[in-house]
């Protein structure tokens, strides 16, 4: 199950032999696995709540649709009849895909793996009692009393995030042993949940010495046997907040580190099964604990650094190993870094991305620009690329860089 059969020939685009992607999901991440499956010849069709979504943009078609109406969903899948189905964002009917997958269709990397990690109380219990990984302490609460309980019990600082979210949306601290303000933390991290849960987790906040992200993967080797691997780990950054700002690779910590990060990915990854990409995000502490914090059953935004820093990066990965194609080893070419750019500003159609000059005039630097058609609060609108003879030159490039862009009306 989830696992493609070995794939030899590719059809033209929208002729009768073409073969079809089908993406659930059609954000940044979706739009560069579109490209590189564009790049190989497939006809891809992205799927999304809300039209021009990013991956749309290069597709050959689009569907919108309430991304939790697995009857329409199903629709969708069973007309287009794709080689792949590959969800890439947290809010979808799972159900259906289980449904689909035991009529026959193949899932990315499984309907198992996608239910499991893309809700985060399913993935820490999970995680916790299946794999008995390290985590932070936690409890999970679906008021703001259970909440206030868990966060008794755990200490302050606390975390309350939502069951379903995305890029650190819905990510509440909270510092002072207060109840109204657990309870208001509480619906503030729900507000942000996707789907209509009113789940949260409650988790103990640690401090950080740094975060990682390691991108395992898994693909059919030409015996028919599945191999599981991970890339060198992503290092990365949040400057207090909870999304992703900055990321390089590779990683100049400890190899006895790094080791024990790759092989909590490979245990996570050869846990969820099938074929494709597991980000596998990592948490060390100041005291030397390293812990397991999340999966993503995708290619994770932390790696958009590999596109410039590995000679094949982790979308190209993805789409080889979801419909059977062969995966050598990335491997390292330069030291690279990334830096995200986000906007606050609120309800603004077709913004503009201003200082795209000053930036790309930065020797090594690359900018990606995603055309989200619509702005809010804390969303992520574009991210530099940069290489360097080393990381600290790599980032210092990577930070000018975002420095001279600013997203505009």
């Amino acid at each position: 199950m989830g696992v493609p059969s070995r794939l030899d020939a590719i059809g033209s685009p929208l002729g009768k032999g073409s073969l079809k992607i089908l993406l659930l999901g059609g954000g940044e991440l979706g739009k560069e696995v579109v490209i590189e499956a564009q790049r190989l010849g497939f006809e891809v069709v992205v799927v999304d709540r809300y039209d021009w979504a990013p991956a749309m943009h290069v597709a050959h078609r689009r569907y919108v649709v309430n991304m939790l109406d697995g009857s329409g969903l199903k629709a969708i899948i069973m007309r287009e009849d794709p080689i792949a189905v590959i969800p890439e964002i947290e809010a979808i009917d799972t159900g259906v895909l289980e449904e689909l997958e035991e009529e026959g269709y193949h899932v990315v990397p499984n309907a198992k793996a996608v239910k499991i990690a893309m809700n985060r109380v399913e993935l820490r219990r999970w995680a916790a009692s299946v794999l008995g990984l390290p985590t932070t302490r936690f409890g999970f609460a679906t008021s703001g009393e259970e909440a206030y309980e868990i966060c008794e019990r755990i200490g302050y600082p606390c975390l309350i995030k939502p069951e379903m979210s995305s890029s650190g949306h819905g990510h509440v601290k909270v510092t002072e042993p207060s109840k109204r303000r657990v309870i208001e933390a509480y619906e503030e991290s729900v507000r942000h949940a996707r789907g209509a849960s009113r789940r949260v987790i409650v988790e103990e906040f640690v401090e950080l010495a740094a975060e990682y992200t390691v991108l395992a993967y898994r693909y059919v080797r030409g015996d028919g046997n599945v191999v599981t691997d991970v890339m060198e780990p992503v290092e990365h950054w949040r400057y207090g907040e909870y999304h992703y700002i900055e990321s390089w690779q590779p990683s100049s910590r400890s190899i006895e580190i790094l080791n024990e990060a790759k092989n909590i990915a490979l245990r996570v990854a050869e846990g969820l099964g099938g074929v494709g990409v597991f980000g596998v995000e990592l948490l060390e502490t100041r005291d030397g604990r390293l812990l397991f914090s999340e999966v993503a059953p995708r290619p994770h935004d932390t790696g958009l650094v590999t596109m410039v820093s590995q000679d094949i990066s982790e979308f190209q990965v993805h789409v080889r190993a979801a419909v059977g194609l062969p995966v050598p080893r990335p491997e390292i070419v330069s030291p690279a870094a990334s830096f995200a750019v986000y906007t606050n500003l609120e309800d603004v159609w077709h913004p503009r991305l201003h200082g795209v000059y000053a930036a790309l005039s930065i020797p090594g630097v690359q900018v990606r620009w995603f055309g989200k058609p619509k702005t809010y609060r804390g969303r992520r609108m574009a991210v530099v690329l940069a290489r360097g003879k080393n990381i600290e030159e790599a980032r210092r490039k990577a930070r000018r860089a975002a420095e001279q862009l600013k997203v505009l009306q």
